[in-house]
Formats: structure tokens, sequence, C-alpha cells
């Protein structure tokens, strides 16, 4: 990450903004602020701020797929009733399931596409949208991280947890389930590994919170478990999840992609790594086709 042109300070500044409340205007307004030597810390701040149709790798009309939005009770939730972008590959199924837990802002055009990216390797693919029950991604990032942060948390995970569930029993599946998340969708996605016990056959979470150690031992699924190189908030606690997992015989592979920060999966941003996301997708796909299929 050395020639990297956005300035390390810039990139904390922008985790910060991600995980935090602060506005996009403040975020701006800081690094503007920023006294730097390869440039201006508002231009870079700008770039890194996502561009979804830039980044865009399957149309939602791409003939190997079929996309639409359901909806299903979701008794325990926010408003008993959710929302999800329903992604089959063509063809008549039954197909084995995998649902997509989006980052901490709602389901984005980012998650939309990885839940296309996963119909065309197979996969019927249910991409929630836990901002559904009050009113649903608001178009922008910035409101949407606001709108779920105001969320009582333990009924969004209930909506995802029964997400899930809907997919896992959806006409179209198996009955297999794997589960992939981001960030936020990444913790939910260990904490869905606890709580479904085996009823949940491979989860791949991306930089997310792990589950806490005491739960691991409900976990059956096997875990192929993705972190950034520099991650420092996430990456602390990693080192417990492993010793955890290693202690109850668990059937995990933990991989940290050198080079890359916090969010290197999104191709919407600056922080993707094309080549390690690539890498850390195809150990995914290989789960899930190991465990599902």
């Amino acid at each position: 990450m050395s020639n990297d042109p956005i300035d390390p300070q810039v990139y904390d500044l922008y985790d910060e903004y991600c995980h935090s409340d602060m506005s996009r205007r403040s975020f701006l307004s800081r690094a503007a602020a920023l006294t730097l030597a390869a440039g201006s810390g508002l231009i870079m701040a700008q770039s890194l701020l996502p561009r979804y149709a830039e980044a865009e790798t399957i149309s939602f009309t791409d003939n190997r797929i079929k996309a639409n939005y359901v909806h299903y009770d979701s008794p325990g939730g926010t408003s008993g009733k959710m929302r999800g972008y329903l992604v089959q590959p063509s063809g008549d199924g039954p197909f084995p399931a995998v649902v997509v837990i989006h980052e901490n802002r709602g389901l984005n055009p980012y998650i939309e596409d990885v839940a296309r990216r996963l119909a065309v390797a197979g996969f019927l693919a249910l991409a929630p949208d836990g901002l559904s029950p009050v009113g649903g991604y608001p178009g922008n990032d910035d409101d949407g991280k606001q709108l779920q942060a105001s969320l009582d948390q333990g009924k969004l995970f209930t909506d995802m947890l029964n997400s899930a569930y809907f997919v896992k029993r959806h006409a179209l599946s198996t009955g297999k389930l794997g589960t992939t998340g981001f960030c936020y969708g990444g913790g939910v996605v260990n904490q869905l590994a606890v709580t479904m016990g085996g009823d949940l056959n491979a989860a791949a979470p991306f930089y997310g919170r792990p589950a806490n150690s005491q739960d691991v031992p409900a976990i059956q699924a096997p875990l192929v478990i993705h972190f950034a190189e520099d991650d420092p908030r996430i990456n602390a606690m990693s080192a417990d999840y492993k010793a955890a997992l290693t202690a109850n015989n668990k059937d995990f592979a933990m991989y940290q992609y050198q080079g890359t920060r916090h969010g290197f999966h999104n191709d919407s941003t600056p922080r993707f790594n094309q080549q390690q996301a690539d890498l850390a997708w195809e150990r995914t796909l290989d789960l899930f086709q190991q465990q599902l299929t």
C-alpha cells in the first residue's frame, strides 16, 4: 500500500465516517482540513465515496439470472415484515441457497450485485434489506447509515435470521443454506452461525465482528473467514475468535489478505483490491460448492 495515492489519514477518517454517526459534510470538512504532503485531503476523501454505477459487474437484465424483490413475514423483527432482493439462476431449480447480508447502511447496489454474482454461480441468492420495515434503503449510504443505526439491533438481527430461513425454505431452494456478508453483515454471518447451528451449512464472513468466544461451541457450519491486513478495529478481535474455533475443533479457515484495508471486496471505492477480492471470492464460492451442492 506504499504507492497508494490516498493518504492513510484519509483512510482512517473514512473508516470513522463509515462506522460512526459522522455526517458526510463533516467527513469532507475534516478531510479538507488535513495537512498532507501528497495532495488535497478533500479530493482524496471525495474519491473514497462509492460509485455504484461504475462498479456493477452483473446487470439485472443478464439472461443468466432472474431477479425480483420479494416480501415475506418476519415475526419479532422491526415491523413483522421484510423485503429482499431474490436472484435465481436461469432454469427451474431447485438451487442451493445463500443469504447475503449488507453493510451498516442497508441494501445498496453493491450488495445487490453480489447477489447477482452468486446467482450466476448457480445459487439462489437473497439479499434482505434491513431498512425495508422503515422505508428501505434511502438511495444513499449516508442516510442509510443513520437509518440503520436508529433501529433496534436485536430486531434487525431477527429480520436477518428470518430472511435466512425464508430463502432456506423457499420453493426454489434445495434446503442447503450458506451465508456471506460484509462489515456489519460479516458480524451477522458469524452470529447466524451461532444461532442457526445445524440449519446453516456454510458461512463466509468478510471483515465482520467475530462471535463471542463462549458462543462458538454452538457453531456447526464450516467457516471461511476473511480479514483485511490493515483493519485494527476488527483484527483486534480475530485472535480470540481463532483460538475459540480451534479449541472447539470447528471446521474453519481464516485468511488475512495482504495489502488490503477494511472493505477491500467492495468494488465501488478505492479500498477495493482486485487481486485479493478475487481470491477471497474464489474461496467463498469453493466453500459453497463443497458444502451446498
